[in-house]
Order: C-alpha cells, then sequence, then structure tokens
C-alpha cells in the first residue's frame, strides 16, 4: 500500500472528529472519499498533510510512520496537496505558482521537463503564464492549482474538492484530467462533493459518516449501493 490510515483517531481539542479510521490507498489508484458536511473528509486530507496530528493511531506513507512528520518532509517524500478553494498566491503570476510546486526541488533539468508536462496537459496554463492568478476564473485556477501540485513530482496527490465552484464544463475537464494524471503513473486520492463524478473515474471509495467509515468498496459496488445512489446521487428508491 502506498498510503494506509490504522485506527486513526483525530481530535479538535476535546472534539472527536476522526474515530478509528482506516484507509488503504494502493500504488496506482484513484480512491474518492465521500461524506456529508461535518463527516471528517477535509480532516482526513489535513491529518494526511501534517496538519492535523492523529491523537491515536498511525498513518503510513510508502511503508513508513510519517505522522511525526512536518508538512514539508511530507511533501519531499512525494505527497502534494490541491486544496479546497485552489488557495493560489492571488498577487504571483501563474509560472511563479508553478515555481512554488517545486519550492523544495529547486530549478534543473526536471524543473523544466515538469512544466512542460504542466503546459501539455494545460494549455491555458500556458497562454497564461505570465498572468496574475487571481485574475484567472475558477476553471483556470484549478489547472495552475493542479499543476502546482505536479511540479513537486509527487507520487500521490490529495484532493480536496477539485470540483467545487467550477462550471459544469470545467468540472468534466478537471476528471478528465485526473484520469490523465493517473494514468501517468500518480495516485490520486480524493474528497468531493460531486459523487456521481467521482465514483465514474475511481477505482474504490470510502463513505465517512460523523468521523467513521461506514462503506467502502469498488467504484462500482457503492454506485449500485441503493443507499449511496438515494444519498449521494439522488435517486429515490421506489418501494415496491
Amino acid at each position: 500500500m502506498l498510503l494506509e490510515f490504522r485506527d486513526v483517531d483525530t481530535h479538535y481539542g476535546d472534539l472527536h472528529v476522526l474515530k478509528q479510521v482506516n484507509y488503504a490507498i494502493d500504488n496506482g489508484e484513484i480512491v474518492c472519499l465521500l461524506g456529508g458536511n461535518a463527516s471528517g473528509k477535509s480532516t482526513t486530507m489535513k491529518t494526511i498533510m501534517g496538519v492535523v496530528r492523529p491523537t491515536r493511531g498511525s498513518v503510513v506513507f510508502d511503508d513508513k510512520p510519517i505522522e511525526r512528520l512536518a508538512t514539508s518532509e511530507r511533501v519531499r517524500r512525494g505527497i502534494a496537496p490541491v486544496l479546497e478553494a485552489r488557495r493560489l498566491f492571488p498577487r504571483m503570476t501563474v509560472f511563479e505558482n508553478l515555481e512554488m510546486g517545486a519550492f523544495l526541488r529547486g530549478h534543473g533539468p526536471e524543473f523544466d521537463e515538469d512544466l512542460e508536462r504542466v503546459y501539455a496537459l494545460f494549455p491555458r496554463v500556458k497562454e497564461r503564464r505570465g498572468q496574475l492568478a487571481g485574475t484567472l476564473s475558477g476553471g483556470e485556477q484549478q489547472m495552475v492549482a493542479i499543476g502546482r501540485a505536479l511540479m513537486a513530482r509527487p507520487r500521490l496527490i490529495c484532493m480536496d474538492e477539485p470540483s467545487m465552484g467550477l462550471a459544469p464544463i470545467f468540472v468534466e475537464q478537471t476528471f478528465e484530467i485526473i484520469q490523465e494524471i493517473n494514468r501517468q503513473g500518480t495516485t490520486i486520492f480524493m474528497v468531493e462533493q460531486n459523487a456521481s463524478m467521482a465514483l465514474s473515474i475511481a477505482h474504490r471509495a470510502y463513505v465517512l459518516q460523523t468521523g467513521q467509515v461506514v462503506l467502502s468498496g469498488t467504484a462500482k459496488e457503492l454506485r449500485e449501493n441503493p443507499l449511496i445512489r438515494e444519498a449521494y446521487l439522488g435517486e429515490m428508491q421506489v418501494a415496491t
């Protein structure tokens, strides 16, 4: 397994947010995490990146515990975030934002190679490379946010609500790009409110409810689960 949560508990003060949570994400997978508001999805991402530390249990990346490591060390080891609401540096150019993704690596032949990869995935980002990031549309900002994560050469990208606030055409493009990044060899762990789109591209999924994993399985199994179809896919089940 590339990433594991082993009986993880997370607290904010006295508030018990994650409760004996177990996840397992293997190399090459797209795994999505579904759940309602205040279910613990964003806390999961913060726990992976080291913004929040578990009060119990272990977070394991590439067979090594990382729960005591600083965020920068986690990035060095191959985990990169795509944050909720993009969180770009609005007064920096698109190119400067991409540079920040490679901050821990510095410049060199690999930097130019990675930059060309981002530009190939996102031609519009290349067109806007000299523009201030804060002046871009929401869809363009999401492209830059994903590109910035790729500049870290990650083995795992953790995406927090990648479709949030995007026009439908950009939602489709974003999920197509996520699939392409995965085909190129990067593992994806994704929190997403758009369950239909997430399950259409994921290999497996977990459902989180009030801080506990209540369901897991292949994306196909969850798409066919009547409770998931009603709760997350908007399909009412008619009694016969």
